[in-house]
């Protein structure tokens, strides 16, 4: 997709999202065979429930199909929300990975994995886990130290959010 052809989408697109409650995250047209494909990925703070990717889905399409920002040709518009195992690009992304096991690529330490438990302007609180039944420690890192930044998936993790239950509860 052509810088030109992307920025003219952003702009349209980007407000309608907005007013949604939901960020853009990522635009991209790909050509799969003779037809081209719209891919928009979205996000919030809260995230986005299928409920609100069909909302914003319809708003999106109506909007296209009242512009020329896709030409004459056809295209399927695809909206979706960020992998499981999403890049960290934005202050907002780790924000929204706070409390999430996350594999960073450090410019001179390395690779790292932690678990996000705080972020300010600056940087960010980790969790790096124990190894050898050694406890886990806590470090501080600035964004300037990250050279990418990708959340991993836990499927043995234990949730410690829910972990109060009441007799009644579990009855």
């Amino acid at each position: 997709m052509s810088t030109t052809q992307s920025e003219r989408l952003r702009e349209l697109l980007e407000p309608l999202v907005a007013s949604q409650g939901l960020d853009l995250e990522e635009l991209a047209v790909d050509s799969v065979g003779r037809r081209r494909v719209l891919r928009v990925v979205v996000d919030s703070d809260t995230g986005a429930d299928l409920d609100r990717i069909a909302d914003v889905s319809r708003a999106l399409s109506a909007k296209l199909d009242e512009s020329d920002a896709m030409g004459e040709g056809e295209y399927t518009l695809e909206v979706g929300t960020p992998g499981a195992e999403r890049a960290l690009t934005e202050h907002r992304h780790y924000v929204r990975a706070t409390d999430r096991l996350v594999r960073f690529q450090l410019h001179e330490a390395g690779e790292l994995v932690a678990r996000i438990l705080g972020v300010d302007e600056d940087g960010l609180d980790l969790e790096v886990p124990g190894v050898k039944g050694r406890k886990a420690a806590t470090r501080r890192i600035s964004f300037g130290d990250i050279d990418r930044a990708r959340v991993q998936v836990e499927f043995n993790r234990k949730d410690t959010k829910n972990s109060n239950t009441t007799e009644e509860e579990e009855a």
